[in-house]
């Protein structure tokens, strides 16, 4: 699994790093998904860069439950 998923769209690009912070503190999806509640297919997307809205609960509880920042999971860069 690549630790950092780019998508590019018009104006710059987002970089996604849910996995990499994952792998870092040794934490499974299935474990993720389970300690904070949170459907599979919705950690995958963050993972993958597989999304169209971002709902900003969702990241609070999984920055909480990680102990980290919005932007270490997902970061928006202009080109």
């Amino acid at each position: 699994m690549n630790n950092i998923k780019t998508v590019k769209i018009e104006n710059g690009y987002y970089t996604f790093r849910l996995a990499q912070l994952l792998k870092q503190q040794n934490i499974s999806i299935n474990k993720l998904m389970r300690d904070t509640n949170t459907d599979f297919k919705v950690i995958k997307r963050l993972i993958d860069g597989d999304i169209v809205r971002i709902d900003i609960y969702v990241l609070a509880r999984l920055c909480d439950y990680l102990n980290c920042e919005m932007t270490d999971i997902i970061n928006y860069h202009i080109s």
